[in-house]
């Protein structure tokens, strides 16, 4: 029997009015939110809520941050949208600030984060072909299995997850799926002359916060550098800070061919995405070949320098690796029967959920919410739980209090 709370009828008509008017493509928690703050929102009816999903690790530097806020307002009051039909202003001093950044020759904005996977897709089919030599159309790229990078027609080709490819085919071809965190099958992968690139998350997100064996980024790109093989590393959801390192792939001192980065890049304000590479790389894509109208804009750009600016400025890297360590060692001395794993690193983190009821998880879920704390399962027993940043030592044992009481308040 699933948990049912009462929902007042402001709530509700809200809810009436996605369910009539709104595709069904989501399954949401019953709040409605109004606004946000930091590391809190508050719905509807005035009620606050610790935000332990982060918008999918988009609002790293909390909710509504004044800085990148007072950007986007400066800038949204002087020119939002040329098109890359024209140069602006802005995008020159975005693409000299990011890639001195992150350390790279090259970016090429987009805006979605399956926009940047995209991107990076073809950058590496392009390279293959233009510089290292593959045949036609015969360039494969290896990916792991239980991945999530985006839902287009494209990436849920190589998706391993019913719920992404099933009645969406046909599939584009051009894939070679192994087992994540196995180093031996991609040894094996790379055997493959076609192969021009290895396509990973430094830690699967959406499959549960799958965090692989220390060694296994830095060995998986040595294989693919001794094979000619681009290192595509997805840090839309595990970079900006989010693992205690800038991006994830830091904690082995690994530096990918390709980066791909979204969410954060915004702070949670607007889409923004970017795809770093080297000159070799970047430079084998030709004006009119690849592009997007809103890729670039000069909003975006004020408002991603603005983003990154707060991770360094605010030493963020530092926070989660600090508050993630606190987080982690809170959750295990709760000794909770009903928690069968708690993993991660920083504050990208999970639990796995122990419990005979298959809806335990999202039962859980419900009782945070009524207990003022949101978190959303995935893949049926995991919840992740991945706080906006700026969360401090005494909000963590307040939030840790609040899922040991929801804990407590489930259900046999």
């Amino acid at each position: 029997m699933q948990t049912t709370f009462a929902i007042s009828d402001t709530t509700q008509q809200y809810l009436n009015l996605e369910h009539e008017f709104g595709a069904h493509n989501y399954h949401p928690l019953p709040v409605v939110l109004e606004r946000g703050e930091g590391v809190f929102m508050w719905d509807v009816e005035g009620n606050r809520y610790y935000d332990f999903l982060s918008g999918y690790s988009a609002v790293n530097q909390g909710h509504c941050h004044p800085v990148i806020v007072d950007a986007l307002i400066e800038q949204a009051r002087k020119l939002t949208l040329t098109s890359r039909a024209f140069y602006n202003n802005l995008l020159g001093t975005y693409e000299a600030y990011i890639t001195d950044y992150f350390g790279f020759d090259k970016i090429l904005p987009m805006n979605t984060g399956v926009e940047a996977v995209e991107t990076g897709i073809k950058l590496a089919r392009r390279w293959g072909y233009e510089v290292k030599g593959v045949e036609a159309n015969k360039a494969q790229i290896i990916v792991c299995s239980e991945n999530f990078h985006g839902r287009t027609s494209a990436v849920i080709s190589f998706s391993t997850d019913p719920s992404s490819y099933k009645d969406f085919g046909p599939y584009m071809p051009g894939f070679t799926v192994i087992p994540y965190n196995d180093l031996n099958a991609l040894k094996e992968a790379l055997k493959d002359n076609n192969v021009v690139a290895f396509l990973v998350e430094p830690i699967q997100g959406e499959a549960g916060v799958v965090v692989p064996h220390e060694g296994y980024l830095s060995a998986a790109k040595s294989y693919c550098e001794a094979a000619n093989v681009l290192f595509i590393a997805d840090e839309i959801q595990t970079g900006l800070c989010r693992t205690g390192k800038l991006l994830a792939c830091d904690h082995e001192q690994v530096k990918p061919d390709i980066l791909l980065l979204g969410k954060a890049l915004s702070g949670g304000l607007l889409p923004v995405s970017a795809v770093l590479a080297s000159d070799e790389i970047m430079l084998t894509i030709k004006p009119g070949e690849h592009g997007s109208t809103y890729g670039g804009n000069p909003l975006a750009c004020a408002v991603a320098i603005a983003a990154l600016q707060v991770l360094k400025d605010e030493r963020l890297d530092e926070r989660a690796e600090e508050m993630g360590q606190l987080f982690r060692e809170r959750l295990a001395a709760l000794k909770s029967p009903y928690i069968k794993t708690i993993r991660g690193k920083g504050l990208l983190n999970a639990i796995v959920i122990d419990h005979p009821r298959p809806e335990a998880a999202w039962d859980l879920c419900l009782i945070m919410k009524e207990n003022g704390i949101l978190a959303k399962p995935t893949h049926g027993d995991k919840i992740r739980l991945a706080p906006p940043l700026v969360i401090t030592e005494e909000q963590i044992e307040e939030a840790v209090s609040l899922i040991e009481k929801s804990l407590n308040s489930l259900t046999a």
